[in-house]
């Protein structure tokens, strides 16, 4: 798989080696968010390809004596996409075609993880597989861009391919740029917690083990050319999110510090996961659930994000919002 030592393909990799007992080849450039330290459990269990996804000879030596491609491998924050989109053109949109392009020689199965951001901002109801694409970032724009090369594939050259498209992850391993690690660490720290906005978007929460989960069940049973929306169980304002942090660490609103809004802020997302609940999939972690486990492993596990946060991430901190960051 490729991108195996981010965030969620970390999960995934664990869960397979867990549940499944696969083989497993992992390919991961190592940027600022994919680290070792991720897969620091289970190197010795598998494959690893140091390697980026648009480097042909490195996805080359990745795919030999696998039967498919799972591609995590992408840049993922809206931010960043914000103010240097170039880098996610290259890996979401150049990368997905080399790893198409090795499936297609190999006659791989190949499966392309995705977001719901592809779809946009939705007021009411949740969206289906049928829903139009209408990306609003550099970031989502890419993803859609991957998605519809994916289906290319499937529709021009008869290659087995899937899409899982997730709703927001949380969980162990994120990286802290995201919301909720970025503000568990800043509560545990007694730190200002910056909220976009009038912290009135509305997210669909998806614990990182059931996105894991939902993309092996459309892995072993999804419908070739077909897209399936991976949902979680509840939705919740970011506000809200940010409050029930604070009453984990002891903190009080007196954190909370609104910013200037991103621009361009989708105001809320919702995934309807009728098809693949169709194909025998439920997640097992509500919010509150999987928010109080969240919490506790980053208590727990210092040893993981201290370097992160006095690195290269307490330099982008400062730069993205304009003050210094406790340590």
């Amino acid at each position: 798989m490729s991108g195996g030592a981010g965030f969620i393909g970390s999960t995934f990799v664990r869960l397979r080696l867990r549940e499944h007992g696969d083989q497993v080849t992992v390919l991961d450039k190592l940027t600022y968010a994919g680290r070792r330290e991720n897969l620091h459990d289970v190197l010795e269990q598998i494959r690893f390809v140091h390697g980026a996804i648009e480097d042909p000879i490195a996805v080359a030596d990745a795919v030999r004596d696998c039967d498919a491609i799972v591609n995590f491998a992408a840049e993922t924050h809206v931010d960043r996409s914000i103010s240097d989109p170039e880098g996610f053109i290259v890996t979401n949109m150049q990368g997905t075609h080399v790893l198409l392009e090795a499936a297609r020689v190999g006659k791989l199965r190949y499966l392309q993880v995705s977001t719901d951001e592809v779809y946009g901002s939705i007021d009411q109801g949740a969206f289906t597989e049928a829903s139009p694409l209408q990306p609003s970032s550099p970031y989502s724009a890419t993803k859609t861009g991957a998605d519809l090369l994916v289906a290319s594939y499937f529709h021009t050259y008869g290659l087995e391919t899937l899409i899982c498209r997730g709703s927001n992850n949380y969980g162990p391993y994120q990286y802290p740029e995201k919301l909720i690690p970025l503000i568990i660490l800043n509560a545990l720290a007694g730190d200002r917690l910056p909220v976009y906005g009038d912290g009135r978007n509305v997210r669909n929460w998806l614990y990182v083990e059931d996105f894991g989960r939902g993309i092996g069940h459309v892995l072993a049973h999804g419908v070739p050319g077909e897209a399936y929306n991976c949902g979680g169980p509840d939705e919740c304002e970011n506000l809200d999110v940010v409050r029930r942090v604070l009453e984990l660490t002891d903190r009080d609103d007196s954190l909370i510090e609104f910013v200037t809004d991103r621009p361009g802020h989708d105001r809320r997302y919702s995934l309807s996961s009728g098809k693949l609940r169709g194909l025998g999939w439920e997640p097992r972690v509500r919010f509150a659930q999987g928010l109080d486990r969240t919490v506790e492993w980053y208590r727990e596990n210092a040893w993981w994000w201290d370097p992160i946060r006095s690195g290269a991430y307490r330099d982008y901190y400062e730069r993205h919002y304009g003050r210094t960051l406790k340590v």
